[in-house]
C-alpha cells in the first residue's frame, strides 16, 4: 500500500466509522428523518457503479496526465508552495467542472444523478455521477501542464473529495462566520442541492467558497426560503436501478425526435438544462427571472 493511499484511508475511515453512525443516531433520536433505507440503498448502489467505472478508467486518466506531463512547463517549485497551490488549482478546476456539469445539458445529464434524491444526509455524498470518470480527468491537463505529478493530481482530488462528502449533512445548521466566507460549509452545500428556484445552480465550489463569490454564483441559506432537496421536477421511478442513471439522456431523445432545426437539437445537447425552442420548459436563470419579475 503507498503512502498516497494511507492518507486517504486515515482522512476516510471516521467519515464510514463514526460520522455517519452519528448522523444515523441523531437523526433517530431527534426525529429528524434524515434517513430512508431505500434512498440510502441507492446512494451506495451508484457509489459502486461509479467506483467501477472509475476503477476501468483510472489507468486511462494517469496515461492521459502523464501523455500531457511531457510537455510541462520548465516550473522550479517550493515543496510547500507545490502542494498549495495544487490544492488552489485543483480546487478551482473541480468548481469549474461542476458550473459546466450544471450549465451544459450534456453534462447534467450524467451529474443529475447527484441531486435526484429528496434526502440529504452524508451517504447522499456518495451518491456519484455514475459516468464522470469518462469525462472528469480531462479538467486536470492543465495541472500536469504547469508541472503537477500526475499522481499528486489524482491523490489531492481524492483528499478534497473526502471533504466534499462531510458537508452532506443536515446535523451541522452554521459553521463560524469567518469560515463560511473561505470554505463551503454544509449550509453552503445544502443550498446547492436544493431544488428551490432562488437556490438553483449556486455553490459549486469543493472545499472553497471564494470561486463562488469571485464568479457569482454564491448564494446563503436563508431562514425565509427553507431548501427544499430534489430536482425540480421530481423522478417518476427514484428506485428503478436503471431509470436513476439514464431519465436524463431518455429526455434528451424525446427532444431531440422534435420537429425543430438542427441548431435548436444541438442546443438541447449544449444549452443549459431546462432550455427548450418553444418556451415550454425554462432553465434556472429564466425561472429566477419569472421568479424575479412577480416579486416586482
Amino acid at each position: 500500500m503507498t503512502f498516497r493511499e494511507q492518507i486517504c484511508i486515515l482522512f476516510s475511515l471516521p467519515i464510514y466509522l463514526f460520522f455517519i453512525p452519528l448522523e444515523i443516531v441523531l437523526s433517530h433520536f431527534n426525529g429528524w428523518k434524515l434517513y430512508s433505507w431505500k434512498e440510502t440503498a441507492v446512494n451506495i448502489y451508484l457509489n459502486l457503479l461509479n467506483f467501477g467505472v472509475d476503477l476501468l478508467l483510472r489507468g486511462l486518466a494517469l496515461f492521459v496526465l502523464i501523455l500531457c506531463a511531457q510537455y510541462k512547463l520548465p516550473l522550479s517549485w517550493n515543496p510547500v508552495w507545490y502542494w498549495i497551490c495544487l490544492f488552489l488549482c485543483e480546487d478551482f478546476l473541480f468548481w469549474l467542472e461542476h458550473f459546466v456539469d450544471h450549465h451544459v445539458r450534456l453534462f447534467w445529464a450524467v451529474h443529475v444523478t447527484h441531486h435526484s434524491s429528496e434526502e440529504y444526509n452524508l451517504t447522499t455524498g456518495f451518491r456519484s455521477s455514475v459516468f464522470m470518470p469518462f469525462y472528469r480527468y480531462l479538467y486536470f491537463i492543465p495541472l500536469a501542464l504547469l508541472g503537477f505529478a500526475p499522481l499528486d493530481i489524482l491523490f489531492m482530488y481524492a483528499i478534497t473529495q473526502l471533504y466534499g462528502i462531510l458537508v452532506h449533512t443536515q446535523a451541522v445548521k452554521q459553521l463560524p462566520r469567518w469560515m463560511g466566507y473561505i470554505m463551503v460549509t454544509p449550509a453552503h452545500h445544502r443550498v446547492h442541492h436544493a431544488s428551490n428556484i432562488p437556490y438553483l445552480d449556486k455553490n459549486m465550489g469543493m472545499v472553497l467558497i471564494i470561486w463562488d463569490r469571485l464568479f457569482g454564483t454564491f448564494a446563503d441559506e436563508l431562514p425565509e426560503e427553507p431548501v427544499r432537496f430534489g430536482l425540480t421536477k421530481p423522478l417518476e421511478r427514484p428506485f428503478h436501478p436503471t431509470h436513476i442513471v439514464f431519465h436524463e439522456w431518455q429526455a434528451i431523445g424525446r427532444d431531440l425526435k422534435k420537429k425543430t432545426s438542427l441548431g435548436n437539437k444541438l442546443k438541447y445537447l449544449f444549452m443549459p438544462p431546462g432550455w427548450s425552442h418553444d418556451g415550454s420548459t425554462q432553465t434556472a436563470a429564466q425561472l429566477r427571472a419569472g421568479l424575479q419579475n412577480k416579486k416586482d
